[in-house]
């Protein structure tokens, strides 16, 4: 599901899910130098984010990233490096070893100086975006755009952390009704059950992957329904998310 409309044709039952790897788009707002650079992670979150804020104007938006760990394939090969003889780390993997890189490149490409939080809630990293982000809209009066994302470990660690592929989502949250607006959504938390998708074919999706905790609400955004769904977010903790059609 590379796009919002394509995965909307799959949540509405409009078309097939096909397991296939990810497409991740190029980062052409970068500066090429830092496009050179960019992971499989920064591509990820600024294609997701920019096609969630499109129409808007990036630079003024607050941002909240959130991801349950950081560059998989990065990790592995400064791994690798550290396990020879020669423990030299190139400058370029180490800075795009940490967790807020995705954020740094974010601030290169739309030059923006508004806050930004980066989060990591291990399985729960999509809930605590959505809590964090939800908070600068409700407290702060800020339109915030959440990007929760998560990226694969090739082995040895992937049989330690079994993601099967990059994934993520974003969220413009506005503070009022907006001509784009999708739905409201309310949130609180709760000690149900965390509630499965819908089409048994994204399950293992839902599952595996952190970011994707938000399919069952993403359901519902492209089906335009009103309900309430229960995701996952710490252990006996649930977000019970309220959504009212726009």
């Amino acid at each position: 599901m590379p796009d919002w409309p394509g995965a909307r044709a799959v949540l509405r039952g409009k078309a097939p899910w096909v397991s296939a790897p990810s497409v991740l788009p190029a980062p052409a707002m970068l500066p090429p130098a830092e496009r050179r650079r960019a992971s499989r992670v920064i591509k990820l979150a600024l294609g997701i984010g920019l096609e969630a804020a499109a129409g808007t104007d990036v630079s003024t938006l607050a941002t909240v990233f959130s991801a349950s760990g950081a560059d998989g394939h990065n990790c592995h090969a400064l791994c690798e490096q550290l396990a020879t003889d020669d423990r030299h780390i190139s400058p370029t993997r180490f800075h795009n070893s940490v967790h807020n890189a995705p954020a740094g490149y974010w601030g290169i490409a739309t030059k923006s100086m508004a806050p930004c939080q980066v989060l990591c809630a291990f399985d729960g990293s999509f809930g605590a975006g959505l809590i964090d982000a939800l908070g600068q809209v409700v407290l702060d009066r800020q339109a915030t755009l959440l990007l929760a994302y998560d990226s694969e470990y090739p082995e040895p660690l992937h049989a330690t952390r079994p993601v099967p592929d990059c994934a993520g989502v974003a969220l413009l949250l506005e503070t009022g009704r907006t001509p784009q607006a999708l739905a409201r959504i309310t949130v609180q938390t709760t000690d149900a059950p965390a509630r499965p998708t819908d089409l048994a074919s994204l399950e293992p999706l839902r599952a595996a992957i952190p970011a994707m905790r938000s399919l069952p609400l993403l359901e519902r955004l492209a089906q335009g329904r009103g309900d309430e769904v229960c995701i996952e977010f710490l252990p006996g903790l649930q977000l019970a998310v309220r959504i009212e059609p726009a």
